[in-house]
């Protein structure tokens, strides 16, 4: 990585970033699908003209990333959202190509507005099919889990409100391979397949992790095709993982190195305000030319420098004895970070950079002061 650049800075290759995109685009073409850019686990919209190349549009969770996939990539924008707010929604109806509705209810208080004078937009509806294919430890991540918030199920499901609705959206996988998209698939026919002849597309939603090495591509192309063929509908997909999916990395340095019955090196990257994902998952990030505790001869803990005595990444191990100043190169950063990313304590941001495809170094943007003041009151 680069010598000169301040740490810590998130940066994004180019190349790799292309390798997905061409894989996706693939699939696309060969199961006859649309692929939109899940913005909730990347958002650097200084790829967007990139990803655009490759991907149909962007999906949004609300209006601040329906404006951004809008206006940033073009093409379709689509949007979910649990319950839209009405000072909102109009400018939500105006740049929104595919409006989901999380409930009947949602749908029958925005119905009216929807249907007049907007005859070049579709609405659709979530369902949840109640099939569960996470583990327990994953159940934050699982939509289909008992008392989800997320989706119509069928004991719930209106088939009198259908009017207007041109659509059915189900989200259920999060990390998964195909073999869980087929089951998943099996369930819904059993529970709204009846429903599905009357649609004009049919989202898939995200959680397809398509670019990752084992994931079973000719299974996801089949079942697209299959479905598609059998309803007479088109079908989208919305990864968001999968996109930057291992394209990016956050290079840290070590600020300090204490004893306290192990050595533990302070780092000036945070996992609470940089990587939260490794303190909600949990997950330990790899890191080039590191091992597991103890594999190499040297192990150490490594933290961040806030107050959080949890902020805590994990443990590795090196060739080499640490010292102060060295740099570490985290892995597969471009997702669920920047996205998330927060200045408790302070923190500053990580600088955002762009490995061009040429292999030229590009600083994107740099924080400060100001972006955290600004935040507050």
């Amino acid at each position: 990585m680069n010598d000169v650049l301040k740490t810590p800075y998130y940066i994004v290759d180019e190349n790799l970033l292309i390798k997905n995109l061409e894989l996706l685009k693939k699939v696309a073409d060969r199961a006859g699908c649309k692929i939109l850019l899940a913005q909730k686990a990347f958002s650097m919209f200084s790829l967007y003209s990139l990803v655009g190349e490759y991907l149909s549009g962007t999906a949004a969770s609300g209006l601040f990333e329906a404006k951004l996939g809008h206006e940033e990539m073009g093409g379709e924008t689509h949007v979910f959202s649990t319950a839209y707010r009405e000072e909102e929604f109009d400018e939500i109806l105006d740049i929104c190509d595919h409006i989901v509705f999380n409930s009947f209810t949602q749908w029958e208080k925005y119905r009216e507005k929807s249907l007049i004078g907007n005859s070049n937009k579709s609405f659709g509806i979530r369902i949840n099919p109640e099939h569960s294919t996470q583990g327990v430890d994953h159940e934050i991540y699982d939509p289909c889990a008992k008392g989800s918030r997320l989706g119509v199920t069928i004991d719930n499901f209106k088939p009198d409100l259908l009017e207007g609705i041109s659509g059915l959206h189900f989200h259920t996988l999060c990390e998964q391979n195909s073999d869980d998209l087929v089951s998943t698939i099996k369930v819904i026919e059993e529970k709204f397949g009846k429903y599905l002849y009357d649609m004009e597309w049919v989202n898939f939603g995200g959680g397809h992790h398509i670019t990752r090495s084992d994931y079973d591509v000719e299974t996801l192309i089949e079942c697209v095709i299959n479905f598609r063929e059998k309803y007479d509908v088109k079908v989208y997909l919305e990864p968001g993982e999968a996109v930057a999916l291992n394209t990016g990395f956050l290079v840290s340095s070590v600020l300090d190195i204490v004893d306290n019955g192990m050595k533990i090196c302070i780092m000036d990257t945070s996992a609470a305000c940089h990587m939260p994902d490794v303190l909600e998952v949990p997950y330990r990030p790899n890191i080039i030319g590191s091992g597991q505790a103890n594999e190499k001869p040297h192990t150490y803990r490594l933290g961040g420098p806030t107050c959080l005595a949890g902020d805590i990444i994990g443990d590795y191990s090196f060739d080499t004895p640490l010292k102060v100043g060295d740099k570490l190169t985290f892995c597969d950063m471009a997702i669920y970070s920047m996205v998330k990313n927060n200045t408790f304590n302070g923190m500053n941001l990580p600088s955002i950079v762009i490995a061009g495809r040429n292999g030229d170094i590009k600083l994107v943007k740099e924080f400060g002061y100001s972006d955290f003041k600004e935040r507050l009151s």
